[in-house]
């Protein structure tokens, strides 16, 4: 299969690089956006590293460890750090406005989810040659929180005033379903991976966004 320790390291270390180049490139308002895809790679890594020692007893602290890591990262760091990576970059005062609002919701969901991963047993064992995360949260709650967690980390590209970040969006959305409807007990897994991937567009979003600066400070825009 496509997805292994293999591919979780080698996307790992191909992430960490972008992002490495990116951030390198980045302004300041861009850091925050600009330091996803490696932030994806360190996420890809620790499923890498898991990966690994999941099959093996001697490793069961550490692959409790990775199954945290993996997991913060899912679920506590991008609600928050989608919409304000994007946010950060805003120019328009009415989107800035709604990216606020976007934010707030995504915070509320990592407060919650990372509330629940602290408190409630969580574990990840491999089925059909994927990694399923088996997550003991309140089933009353789970279909509002991945509505809201859905609409913090899927959404903000939509908003934002820069054209190119709506593929962004698009591929996002896309790769949720295909996630969704092909691999639907592994969905954590497999749409972290496919979202980690789509992380690099980030290096085509950025030079869009700078090139159209450049234009405007050459050619002005008259009113």
């Amino acid at each position: 299969m496509c997805f292994s320790a293999t591919a979780s390291f080698v996307s790992g270390t191909v992430l960490t690089a972008i992002g490495v180049a990116t951030i390198a490139k980045a302004k300041r308002s861009q850091m925050a956006f600009a330091a996803i895809p490696f932030l994806f790679g360190v996420q890809q890594f620790s499923e890498g590293v898991l990966w690994l020692t999941l099959s093996d007893p001697s490793a069961k602290q550490v692959s409790h460890a990775m199954t945290y890591m993996f997991l913060f990262f899912a679920q506590v760091i991008w609600p928050v750090w989608v919409p304000l990576s994007i946010l950060l970059m805003e120019t328009d005062s009415r989107r800035k406005k709604y990216l606020s609002y976007v934010l707030f919701i995504g915070a509320f969901v990592s407060v919650y989810l990372a509330w629940c991963i602290l408190n409630f047993n969580v574990r990840a064992v491999v089925n059909l040659h994927h990694i399923h995360y088996e997550l003991d949260y309140p089933n009353s709650i789970i279909p509002v929180g991945t509505a809201f967690y859905f609409l913090a980390t899927v959404f903000p590209p939509f908003i934002s005033s820069k054209k190119t970040m709506s593929l962004l969006g698009f591929a996002l959305l896309g790769s949720f379903i295909f996630s969704r409807v092909f691999y639907g007990g592994f969905v954590i897994s497999v749409w972290c991976f496919f979202a980690a991937l789509l992380s690099a567009c980030i290096l085509l979003v950025l030079a869009e966004v700078n090139k159209s600066v450049r234009e405007n400070a050459v050619h002005p825009i008259q009113k």
